[in-house]
């Protein structure tokens, strides 16, 4: 079985508003809407966990699960706090142990099909894949006030996204191992790259952004409004 995990228990502080972002409106729904469609409409994926501040689970079930009418079961469980925390609780939450799970951004809503399927293919057979895309611009590395200290090879260099997908023992393991040593990871891959495990890299797309800001949500609604540029 493969199973999705949209992680959106943020605070969303960067956002700074009064609404934490993943229920923020866009094109006349909250954005998190946006995000479950897209995982429902991968056929792969089984069944859904919704990670959310327990004190939300009313909300979501009113103004994120009903409106979007999935046809798969959607439950919803209480993040943790941190979004480390949130994914192993929505890792306990999964009863097929033996399967795949995707993990996935409650705030970005724009990935799109061949993505999440290119993915969990890989991750069948390498045990763990993330998606990702080449850094484009000159990266600098700087000291803490603000010098240049060197430039880095671009050329080796990848943005990380979401989905990123795992064999379940191997990021329940991972998950594990960290929280034994109170160790805290930017991303799941992280965790799992720590056991000494390949993780592969998936191509990603430009438009699968992280809504963090004020400026990403422009973007967002932008995105939703185009003819020509639809998340599939």
């Amino acid at each position: 079985m493969v199973s999705g995990i949209i992680v959106a228990a943020g605070k969303g502080l960067r956002m700074n508003m009064a609404v934490p972002k993943q229920y923020l409106g866009i094109v006349g729904q909250p954005l998190l809407c946006h995000t479950l469609r897209a995982m429902i409409r991968c056929r792969l994926v089984e069944h859904i966990t919704l990670v959310v501040p327990e004190n939300d689970f009313k909300f979501c079930r009113e103004q994120i699960i009903n409106p979007v009418e999935s046809p798969k079961t959607v439950a919803l469980v209480a993040g943790g706090a941190e979004r480390q925390d949130s994914v192993y609780n929505g890792l306990l939450s999964i009863a097929d142990e033996s399967g795949i799970v995707v993990i996935h951004d409650g705030v970005r809503p724009f990935v799109d099909l061949k993505t999440f399927t290119a993915c969990i293919e890989t991750a069948k057979t390498a045990g763990a894949s993330i998606v990702g895309i080449p850094v484009s611009e000159t990266v600098k590395k700087v000291t803490d006030d603000a010098f240049i200290e060197k430039t880095l090879d671009r050329e080796t260099l990848y943005l990380a996204q979401t989905p990123q997908v795992f064999r379940y023992e191997i990021i329940r393991k991972a998950h594990e191992q960290a929280r034994k040593i109170g160790f805290k990871g930017t991303d799941d891959a992280l965790l799992v790259e720590r056991m000494g495990h390949d993780v592969k890299v998936v191509p990603g797309s430009r438009f699968n952004i992280k809504i963090t800001t004020p400026e990403d949500l422009r973007i967002a609604e932008m995105i939703l409004r185009s003819e020509d540029v639809r998340a599939e």
